[in-house]
């Protein structure tokens, strides 16, 4: 299962089996159940995460309790709470699981010592870095600048196996808008 990791840093970098070795033995596994949460709001955020199996939610609550999904996970893809993560704090974001879940839990202190002693993966994190600005930056700006429908078309282009996997009452909170709104979106 680890071989999704390797093919992910391979994009952007070549890596000896011996190299590769080193880098995973600096992560731990995780199982997770349908339901079950990866980090709750209040909990000390230690690890990043790498998805090998599975689909996850990244949502805030607000003071109405209303939620706001900001970001969905998948194979392949990496998720925690970013701010408590890098500031060793604690999270303000609830992440869990949408399907029964696998992932590769990265600690702080073990992604510093990899990019201390591989330059190829402080590259690596540099390069997953600026892509997750663009996204974020993308996803901002279609916030702010396009209607409901707009953001609809853009996530279906972007990632139409979500939703297969997604419920649409997730889709719906991703995007803004009610589970009315999209039902009348994608008719």
């Amino acid at each position: 299962m680890s071989e999704i990791l390797r093919k992910q840093i391979e994009k952007i970098t070549p890596l000896t089996d011996k190299e590769f070795d080193y880098i995973l033995s600096h992560f731990t596994t995780k199982k997770l159940k349908k339901h079950q949460f990866l980090i709750q709001d209040g909990d000390l955020v230690q690890n990043d995460h790498f998805v090998i199996k599975g689909l996850l939610k990244a949502y805030y609550i607000n003071h109405d309790g209303k939620e706001h999904i900001m970001q969905f996970a998948t194979e392949d893809w990496w998720v925690t709470d970013y701010q408590a993560y890098f500031n060793e704090s604690k999270a303000t974001l609830n992440i869990d699981c949408i399907e029964p879940t696998e992932v590769l839990c990265l600690s702080l202190h073990n992604r510093e010592k990899l990019c201390a002693d591989m330059h190829k993966i402080e590259h690596f994190f540099r390069k997953k870095s600026n892509s997750g600005y663009v996204a974020l930056q993308r996803r901002i700006l279609s916030l702010l600048n396009s209607n409901a429908k707009e953001r609809y078309e853009q996530l279906l282009q972007q990632y139409p196996r979500l939703f297969q996997r997604v419920p649409k009452t997730l889709i719906a909170s991703y995007l803004g808008v009610s589970r009315e709104t999209l039902s009348r979106l994608s008719s």
